[in-house]
């Protein structure tokens, strides 16, 4: 299996509909061990019961705006595992109001919020478990195309999507050079999870992704899953710096998909459909 053997770190699962399940789910058919971990007391009661059916998986709390709970991570992570080989970063937040209204209205403290919690936690939680990072591990992150492209109604998590992308990147120059380690980021489709609820008209965006992208279907987390263990695994060795599209294609689109009636004419797929 391709990740027997291989020990690591998944943050941000919520439930079984998130694409941190998904990724989870992938790297346990492969033989990975995990540890997860949950915000407060709520998500507790639902991801202790995930981390028990992954072979009683070791669950810690971890808030990345906690200060206490950001200190005691690793120390909790070295008395289970030791060292680590992988690390999925699956944290986002923006204040609802920075999602409902309209961009221009951003606040500074909804601005700096989504910053903190979508971006910065990366690299603080990458060094905060730098003790524990083996060389050579492999990190990933979460991201939309939201950030290098405009989607409507994501606002300033589209902004932090962008600083997450150019992150990922600088990252992957310095933890490369110094420690052999790979950092990547998924740019994963439109997917019916907890975190997209709180963007406005999404079923919208859904149906828009399936009429367009060049497979004509919205992904799922169990395939934004297999993509990830392959990054996570020695099968994407020489990979790094890298974002990596599990859209169904709709990121290749230049124009709304087109396609031929029975009259032989061209017209939009998102017209046909309705």
């Amino acid at each position: 299996m391709l990740m027997q053997g291989k020990k690591g770190l998944i943050v941000g699962l919520a439930n079984d509909k998130s694409i941190a399940y998904g990724i989870a789910q992938a790297l346990h058919k492969q033989g990975a061990q995990m540890a997860f971990t949950y915000l407060n007391e709520a998500l507790q009661k639902r991801v202790e019961p995930i981390a028990a059916s992954f072979d009683n998986s070791p669950v810690y709390k971890l808030d990345v705006s906690d200060e206490a709970d950001m200190e005691a991570i690793a120390a909790k992570v070295a008395a289970d595992f030791g060292e680590i080989d992988f690390l999925v970063h699956s944290v986002a937040f923006a204040p609802k109001e920075a999602l409902t209204e309209g961009f221009m209205k951003t606040s500074k403290s909804a601005f700096q919020i989504a910053m903190d919690v979508s971006v910065y936690s990366l690299i603080d939680l990458t060094n905060r478990l730098e003790s524990v990072l083996a060389p050579g591990a492999s990190i990933i992150t979460l991201s939309y195309l939201g950030g290098p492209k405009y989607i409507p109604n994501y606002n300033v998590m589209g902004v932090a999507k962008a600083a997450l992308e150019s992150t990922v990147r600088y990252m992957a120059v310095e933890l490369g050079a110094s420690k052999g380690q790979r950092v990547n980021a998924i740019s994963a489709g439109p997917i019916k999870t907890l975190a997209a609820s709180g963007i406005g008209d999404f079923k919208q965006i859904l149906n828009w992704n399936e009429s367009n992208a060049p497979l004509r279907k919205n992904v799922t987390i169990e395939e934004v899953g297999n993509s990830a263990m392959y990054l996570l695994s020695d099968l994407s060795s020489g990979v790094s710096g890298e974002v990596h599209y599990v859209d169904a294609g709709y990121n290749i689109m230049g124009m709304a998909a087109v396609e031929k009636n029975g009259e032989g004419k061209s017209v939009f797929v998102w017209d046909a459909n309705k």
